[in-house]
Order: C-alpha cells, then sequence, then structure tokens
C-alpha cells in the first residue's frame, strides 16, 4: 500500500481523524516516520492535537461539503506536492427505524452525504495530483457490516457495501495508473462511532486494531484489503455458505455493532 510499505517516507492526509481509528491510525503512521496531515471540521480541536503530538499537520475540512474538500485539497497539494497517500477515513453511524420515513430519512441521507459522497468528493479531489506520484495510495474504509447487516443499522451497512464496489472498481479503472486501491474493512471496534459501542464487549480494542493493521499493511503492502482477523466471520460468511447464521448471530448479541 504505502510506498512498498517500508511504512515511511510517505505524505498521508487522513480526514475525519480527530478521534478513533482515523486518529489512531494517523498516530501510528507518524511514529513510522510519515508525514501525517490530518483533517476535521473544528480548528480548535486540530489545534490542540497538533500541540499534544508534535509534527502532526493539520488541516479544516467537512467532508459533507464539497466547497470545503475542494479548498483543502489545493491547500494541501500547495503545500505538500509530495502527499501521495489519501485515507478517506470520514464516516457516521446511526440506528434507524426503517418502519416510518419520519423516524430515519434525514439520518439515511447524512450517512450517505457522509460515508459515500464525501469519500467519492475527496477522491475526486485528488485523483489527478494522486497519479503524478511515482507510488501513491488511496485507501477507501468499508466495513464487515458491508457484507452482513446489522438489522438496527441499514443506512450504514448499504453505504459501506457502496464503498466495497467502489472500492473494487476503481481499482480496476486505476490499474492503468501509479494509484493503488487498499480498502480497510473494520469489524467492530471500540470508538465512540455508535452510543456504548467504547465499551462494548464484542468490539476489538481500538490499540489492538491499529497494532494488527499496521503489521497487517507491513507485511503485504499489494493486499487489496485490510482485513484483521475479528472481521473474517462477518466478511466471508457468504462464501463459507453460513451467511443466514452470521446474520443470526450478529444480531441476536450485538446491538450496536459496526
Amino acid at each position: 500500500m504505502i510506498d512498498d510499505m517500508n511504512i515511511s517516507g510517505n505524505t498521508v492526509f487522513i480526514p475525519g481523524s480527530t478521534s478513533g481509528i482515523g486518529l489512531a491510525l494517523a498516530l501510528e503512521l507518524q511514529a513510522k516516520g510519515n508525514t501525517v496531515i490530518i483533517g476535521g471540521r473544528r480548528a480548535e480541536l486540530l489545534s490542540r492535537l497538533a500541540a499534544e503530538h508534535p509534527g502532526l499537520e493539520t488541516v479544516v475540512i467537512d467532508t459533507t461539503d464539497n466547497e470545503s474538500i475542494t479548498a483543502a485539497a489545493k491547500q494541501l497539494i500547495t503545500d505538500h506536492p509530495e502527499l501521495n497517500v489519501v485515507v478517506a477515513m470520514a464516516g457516521i453511524m446511526a440506528v434507524e427505524d426503517w418502519h416510518h420515513p419520519e423516524t430515519f430519512l434525514a439520518s439515511a441521507e447524512s450517512i450517505i452525504t457522509t460515508n459515500v459522497l464525501g469519500p467519492v468528493r475527496l477522491i475526486a479531489a485528488f485523483v489527478e495530483h494522486l497519479q503524478t506520484r511515482p507510488d501513491a495510495t488511496i485507501v477507501t474504509v468499508s466495513s464487515g457490516l458491508a457484507f452482513t447487516p446489522l438489522t438496527v443499522t441499514p443506512s450504514y451497512n448499504a453505504s459501506k457495501a457502496a464503498i466495497h464496489m467502489l472500492s473494487e472498481s476503481l481499482r480496476l479503472q486505476l490499474a492503468d495508473t501509479s494509484v493503488k486501491i487498499t480498502e480497510l474493512v473494520p469489524p467492530a471496534v471500540r470508538t465512540e462511532l455508535l452510543p456504548g459501542q467504547q465499551d462494548s464487549e464484542f468490539a476489538m480494542p481500538l490499540d489492538a486494531f491499529v497494532s494488527e493493521v499496521m503489521g497487517l499493511l507491513e507485511a503485504d503492502p499489494d493486499a487489496h484489503e485490510i482485513q484483521v482477523e475479528q472481521v473474517k466471520f462477518l466478511r466471508y460468511a457468504e462464501v463459507r455458505g453460513d451467511y443466514d447464521q452470521v446474520v443470526a448471530t450478529v444480531n441476536a448479541s450485538d446491538p450496536h455493532g459496526k
């Protein structure tokens, strides 16, 4: 994935990374010797994170706003012409009840805007620049729930399934360029993606997740998907032929999921 995965000497932009998986991954990549720029909507939070983690660079960006994405991309490409990795990390999740449109429509529209249009717009803003770099990577972030649904999060499941197929398609289209497409497929991780998820016994500890991800990146720089062991229960349910049982297990045991 990243420059033959020496995992160092790259310039990496991770929007939506002021907390959770994004921030943890940013700090690990910085510790490996990469220039890392994190993005978020709140300037004061970005300033605090930069002060707490010397060398970590920041840019204000709202991934739900195309003008904000365009402006941030222009600034980043000007300030960091060596930028060669973009991680489309931003994402939201919500519990929805689709029996009545007034209870889910606003949530569904927000999730699709953030989780699908956000990455699409980010890729559009950076893909021409990335093709000028000798070795570049776009990292998409799907979910185990792209492959096995959680009943209470229909829009999230659908948005991550869209990201998976987008990743597959772009990998084919961009095969004639220097740009690789790497899809990160998290399981449930102990973050604040949903209320209570940070304490869920079903979710993977954040440090353990990021550590395993970094090891996988180093071990196989050309992997199309980065799958920690815990996500394979969801990822390969249909392949194994136990999809119905996995769906039943996930929805019986974990009300929050990932």
